[in-house]
């Protein structure tokens, strides 16, 4: 590490689109609100509430999911887009006389793992619409605020640009211990007068506060029947729901760990954070240890705490590169271990947990559509496999990728020859369909990645 990188980092730097260049903020305005927050990082925005107009609604209605599930009106998209104007018309003349409620929030409990489940939240259209919209116009002055270290919910930040990015800076950095953390149900546990304040430093008018405190406290419609009133947190599905929860972490975690953490800090530091999952690296044990102590200190100040089942501090070390120095994000394994030339290389492969459910969601999509031409029914694998491979197609992962690819040819044949009384298809056969058909075989290829954090 001792070498002049200078000439590295002006590579890297030359990686980075342009800082001004808003090109997925597709109106004007939105692309103004940008500006500005970028120009004067103090600015308080004032009447954001008049941006929901119709240019802002209509944006935003034509990016919304055509296919999502609707809320207790049981209004769908193509009903709203049948009497569009009228209808946005009406909305924003109640918006003007501040007549505007939020409806109830109807909730459905999705399987996450064996034996848990994620509450989701499903507004009706027309505060998902209201939501979408003022997501925007949040976003715009936050992109602006928000680090580079922070991913998820973002425009052209992904989990896999995350991983991609930790495993740069930890194959090149000086790190040698890590701090993994989660926050324990963080989404249930955002205190809505806190956001409200962190979201005041940006933004001067009361409207448009009022509005998202309306969508904040909005009744939530059980499967049960019950209403219940949160008092805290803000539900997983609302259109706005990412753009608060990044703002809240911007500000819990984020600005704290820049400009308190790593001035104290003896050696090299640096997070990465996706959402309310994030990694922390450090050069020194003592930074560390001093690190993982204060955390849930921090959290707890803001109502919130670290999930002790998801949270260690570890030592990661290319001198120490052992699987039990291993550690898990976003559904990455993370390890040292030595190449043909003895040289020791971070690499990633699929967490075993994440396999496993893999290969069982696998088995239950073909016993459940095994009854659908054969052909129809491989074109979708097709389409599944090729998105699994497309993120966890990391260099030294083959292995993981293929156990997955061969779990499917297994269950293929399993299942096609169980839909008759007789044996129906061959492996002779059944690979020949598999070639002709094209079904996504695993490739492991070195991604492009934007350094520029990490240098």
């Amino acid at each position: 590490m001792g070498k002049d990188l200078t000439g590295v980092r002006s590579l890297q730097r030359s990686l980075i689109p342009d800082a001004e260049d808003w090109e997925y903020l597709e109106l004007p305005s939105l692309r103004g609100i940008a500006k500005k927050a970028k120009q004067e990082p103090e600015y308080r925005f004032r009447d954001l509430s008049r941006c929901l107009d119709k240019e802002h609604l209509a944006h935003a209605f034509g990016r919304m999911n055509k296919k999502a599930a609707p809320g207790v009106d049981n209004v769908t998209y193509q009903d709203y887009q049948k009497h569009f104007d009228s209808n946005t018309d009406d909305l924003i003349e109640r918006l003007k006389r501040q007549s505007y409620k939020a409806r109830l929030v109807k909730r459905k409990h999705i399987p996450k793992a064996p034996g848990k489940t994620r509450p989701l939240g499903l507004p009706v259209l027309e505060d998902k619409l209201l939501q979408t919209a003022g997501s925007y116009l949040l976003g715009a002055i936050y992109e602006q605020d928000f680090y580079d270290f922070s991913y998820g919910y973002r425009p052209n930040r992904d989990a896999r640009r995350a991983a991609d990015d930790l495993a740069v800076r930890l194959q090149f950095g000086r790190i040698k211990y890590i701090v993994e953390a989660d926050i324990k149900g963080f989404f249930n546990h955002i205190d809505h007068d806190i956001l409200l304040e962190f979201i005041a430093k940006r933004v001067d008018d009361k409207r448009f506060l009022r509005l998202i405190s309306k969508w904040l406290k909005a009744g939530i419609l059980e499967e049960d029947g019950e209403v219940v009133v949160p008092e805290e947190g803000t539900p997983q599905g609302g259109s706005i729901s990412p753009i608060l929860a990044n703002i809240y972490l911007h500000n819990v975690i984020d600005e704290w760990f820049e400009e308190e953490v790593k001035p104290r800090c003896d050696g090299d530091v640096f997070i990465c954070r996706y959402a309310d999952d994030f990694v922390c690296g450090f050069q020194y044990k003592s930074d560390a240890e001093k690190f993982y102590e204060v955390l849930p200190k921090r959290l707890t100040k803001y109502n919130l705490e670290v999930a002790e089942e998801k949270t260690n501090c570890i030592r990661f070390s290319r001198f120490n590169p052992t699987m039990e120095s291993a550690f898990t994000f976003l559904s990455f394994d993370f390890y040292w271990e030595k190449d043909k030339g003895g040289e020791a290389r971070l690499f990633r492969r699929t967490a075993r947990k994440k396999l496993h459910t893999t290969k069982a969601s696998y088995s239950e999509f073909i016993k459940k559509f095994r009854h659908m031409k054969t052909s129809e029914l491989m074109d979708l694998l097709t389409v599944k496999l090729r998105g699994h491979n497309n993120y966890f197609g990391a260099v030294g992962n083959f292995y993981s990728l293929y156990s997955v690819y061969d779990h499917v040819v297994k269950l293929l044949y399993k299942w096609l020859n169980r839909r008759s009384g007789r044996k129906s298809i061959t492996w002779a056969n059944l690979k020949r369909l598999i070639k002709y058909r094209s079904l996504a075989f695993p490739q492991c290829k070195q991604r492009q990645t934007d350094k520029r954090v990490w240098m």
